[in-house]
């Protein structure tokens, strides 16, 4: 087969090579777009044949630029967009081209959903591999706890199916081990009777208050429903017309809520969210799920500079509650934000074996996370905070840590503890399946690592 490969100065190479975070970006020597597994198959021919380094660019989300190989081949998979619902099996069959919001479209037509994350314009390959979380974490588990199936070409040219049934080691690797074992060219998912309305949106208080919030959001998230997610945000007011001007660039303290359980509890479920009072604006109403999947999507826009440090963390102590507190306050970022992410519930359950992602002892997502345009000045400044107080946050760890929140910057000793007691299982199964490493174009693991 002879692929049809796309060269700086091309039409659509501009877009096919552009992420998300400007500050990962790198240029392939050529792009291919495949429409299926046979181009996939005849696409890594090619990169062996030449020695290229080969990357997967699914919706180019990712903060440390993992999709695109400098100077290497890179697999645009934008072509590959389909999504197959059978409502009566609750299952999705998902082309690895798909972005979130492809798939909640098509689901939530039969009032079904997966577990995705809650920017609509993630790709769902890369966030799958990680592990995945979002809203429906605490219901469902990470997205790979509800993936049925996968095709995969892998590093020979291969194709072949992967579910916990055939090749069922390397099912167990993909679910969170990333893009280190081959292209993956279709999902399967289980779907889950979720919407078509949930309740949520945006709720705030002013920063002052910041100390009784963080206290309030510590209980609400030992007692909420796994109907309920609620995540913190500590914040600039961003010059919204749904902020009041007199906020606008004002410190306030946020909740982005999801409630996806019965209407009749869900006033039950909200009350201590209700009972702090004065609001600096609500905006949790009824809506489709759709829209809640998505209406965070404008504070995150494609092109500007992006830098985290991440945690995952089993409890939230005082001496956190007060960390976290002082960070927020000195934060000298105007895009800047901390955060809490609440995942406890069904994903504690699972075995930590029950694939590669692992970290079953995580209940929260801890993140200090930087925004600013490119060329701004601090640059230098904004990252060296952003790292420190990633220090700060460090002690309140689990020790594990969520591999799609890596920056370009972080070691191996940082995916190795990704993945913990599981990352020796997974270095064996790169081995069997890529020991050249064609595929480390990623937070790689490394065929070659040892203890």
């Amino acid at each position: 087969m002879t692929l049809s490969l796309l060269r700086l100065g091309d039409a659509g190479w501009d877009e096919a090579v552009r992420l998300w975070n400007a500050m990962a970006a790198k240029r392939p020597a050529l792009v291919h777009r495949p429409s299926g597994a046979a181009d996939v198959a005849a696409a890594i021919r090619h990169a062996r044949e030449r020695g290229l380094a080969l990357g997967i660019k699914g919706g180019g989300h990712n903060i440390a630029g993992t999709a695109i190989p400098e100077g290497g081949l890179l697999l645009d998979m934008s072509r590959m967009r389909h999504v197959e619902v059978d409502p009566r099996a609750r299952l999705a069959r998902v082309g690895a081209g798909c972005l979130l919001g492809d798939v909640d479209r098509a689901t939530q037509q039969h009032g079904l959903a997966t577990v995705l994350g809650f920017f609509s314009e993630v790709g769902v390959a890369g966030l799958t591999l990680g592990g995945g979380l979002g809203y429906l974490t605490r219901r469902f588990g990470w997205a790979v706890d509800n993936l049925e199936a996968v095709e995969i070409v892998t590093a020979d040219g291969a194709t072949r199916t992967a579910s916990r049934t055939e090749n069922a080691e390397l099912f167990w690797a993909l679910r969170g081990g990333g893009g280190n074992f081959g292209v993956i060219t279709r999902f399967t998912f289980r779907l889950h009777p979720v919407g078509p309305l949930v309740f949520g949106g945006l709720i705030a208080w002013p920063f002052e208050r910041a100390g009784e919030i963080l206290r309030a959001y510590r209980a609400l998230t030992v007692e909420a429903p796994r109907e309920l997610t609620a995540w913190l945000i500590l914040l600039r007011a961003p010059a919204a017309p749904f902020v009041p001007a007199a906020w606008h660039g004002r410190r306030i303290c946020a909740m982005s809520v999801c409630y996806s359980g019965e209407p009749g509890a869900r006033d039950a479920a909200l009350a201590p969210i209700r009972a702090l009072g004065d609001p600096v604006f609500d905006l949790l109403h009824e809506q489709p799920y759709t829209e809640l999947q998505s209406y965070l999507d404008g504070t995150e826009p494609k092109g500007q500079h992006y830098y985290w440090k991440t945690e995952f963390a089993s409890e939230l102590s005082d001496a956190f509650v007060a960390a976290l507190h002082e960070l927020g306050e000195a934060c000298p970022i105007p895009g800047g934000e901390l955060g809490i992410l609440h995942l406890g519930g069904r994903l504690n359950e699972l075995d930590p074996e029950d694939g590669a992602v692992g970290n079953r002892d995580a209940r929260y997502a801890l993140g200090v996370l930087g925004m600013w345009e490119p060329g701004e000045p601090e640059s230098d400044a904004f990252k060296a905070w952003v790292r420190s107080a990633g220090e700060r946050l460090r002690p309140f760890s689990t020790g594990g840590n969520y591999v799609n929140f890596q920056t370009a910057d972080e070691s191996e000793a940082r995916i190795r503890a990704s993945y913990g007691a599981n990352f020796e299982r997974l270095v064996r199964a790169k081995r069997r399946y890529d020991p050249e490493n064609l595929f480390r174009s990623n937070r790689n693991i490394d065929p070659g690592a040892t203890r």
